[in-house]
């Protein structure tokens, strides 16, 4: 049903990278989120009223609530969408980080409603009742979450959608509070012994976990997280895989919503090429990749030398020096100032983990042993930090 939804109403759907082909994602996943909600708040409020069953007709509210998340998904998506204006150059991708983080907030005001009405029971605890029509309407509910989770959760997956991923678990949450009520009637009707309260606490701090988990995720990009392993590198081998590139360092990713973002990065040339040659291949790299991972990359270039042999013998037994200390650790952008004694200039990678302790020992240990490699030789050592996240 998914493929045939995504085939009849998303066109050009496998260009993803595409920011109105997410839009188009977008909208199906919310259009399909208000009717099936819009369809079981009207199934329950017609039964509930017919067989004057508070309980059901108070769940057709919840579907009413849930309709309203969708809405929510609905205009962020549509937002999200928007391009970029006067006000705003980078486009409004991240409206929808904040769409999600407002479903997220509506995932915990759930999961609390449902905690306080299953303390209270536990505190009066109510008889069940089996009544097989109510019964056969929360296993519909059931169905029907559970396909609107697996839905969304697809789609979310497969344009890295934040909102959608949301959407899809307050579904689960659904899925997950229904089955606890449809478990806890049968048991009761079964054995006669009421669990309802017991199992109502304790899927309301499943779903509350999911909503604070959603709000996390959601607000990461927000607030700025590490470049993904997985682009950090395809950045970088793109980059150094144009002639006249000898290497790349300093990779900084702004994420400014989905397919929404801004790249820096330092690109290594050879010292002795004309500066305009260079400036042309950087100017043109710039053009091909950005335009191939729909983001704005901009490149600073840093002369290398690649022929004296003094200054490559030093960078070699630097090199050796700094992976004996620790192999996590590496340097680029490396000068030497031939003074008597000489003076070398580089910029130290130090890993993420490493605390300032951890940095004033290496730098302190690296001066000593490049001092005893070369007799008397100095250091200018700038300490630079990595933004790539760790791999899985």
């Amino acid at each position: 049903m998914t493929d045939f939804l995504v085939r009849r109403f998303v066109r050009d759907s496998e260009n993803t990278e595409s920011t109105e082909v997410r839009t188009r994602y977008g909208i199906l996943a919310s259009v399909v989120g208000i009717f099936c909600n819009v369809f079981l708040f009207a199934a329950k409020l017609i039964i509930g009223t017919l067989m004057h069953s508070l309980a059901v007709t108070a769940d057709a509210f919840n579907n009413l609530s849930d309709a309203a998340s969708s809405i929510i998904s609905f205009i962020g998506v549509k937002m999200a969408g928007k391009p970029a204006d006067a006000e705003h150059p980078f486009g409004h991708g991240r409206i929808e980080y904040i769409a999600a983080l407002i479903v997220s907030f509506l995932v915990i005001e759930v999961g609390f409603t449902f905690f306080k009405t299953s303390a209270g029971k536990l505190m009066h605890p109510e008889d069940i009742t089996f009544d097989l029509v109510p019964f056969l309407i929360l296993i519909l509910s059931i169905l029907v979450k559970l396909w609107m989770a697996a839905f969304n959760r697809k789609l979310g997956k497969k344009i890295d959608s934040k909102v959608m991923l949301a959407t899809a678990a307050d579904s689960l949450g659904d899925v997950i509070t229904t089955s606890a009520t449809v478990v806890s009637i049968l048991i009761c009707y079964v054995a006669n012994v009421n669990i309802d309260a017991i199992a109502g606490l304790i899927v309301s701090l499943l779903v509350i976990w999911s909503g604070f988990s959603i709000a996390k995720d959601t607000l990461e990009p927000l607030i700025g997280q590490r470049v993904p392993a997985e682009l950090y590198q395809k950045i970088s081998q793109m980059v150094e895989s144009y002639d006249g590139i000898v290497g790349t360092h300093d990779l900084i990713v702004h994420n400014y919503g989905p397919n929404q973002g801004m790249a820096t990065i330092h690109a290594e040339v050879p010292n002795d090429v004309n500066i305009e040659v260079s400036h042309a291949i950087i100017d043109r790299i710039e053009r091909e990749v950005g335009k191939e991972l729909n983001i704005t990359l901009v490149i600073h270039m840093d002369p290398v030398e690649l022929h004296d042999a003094e200054v490559l013998r030093l960078k070699e037994k630097t090199e050796h020096i700094i992976k004996a200390l620790d192999s996590k650790l590496s340097f680029h952008d490396f000068r030497l100032v031939k003074t008597t004694p000489v003076n070398l200039i580089f910029d130290l990678l130090v890993p993420a983990e490493y605390t300032q302790k951890d940095t004033d020992r290496v730098l302190h240990q690296l001066m000593q042993l490049i001092s005893e490699m070369e007799a008397g030789a100095t250091c200018v050592i700038t300490v630079d930090h990595s933004f790539e996240a760790p791999e899985e």
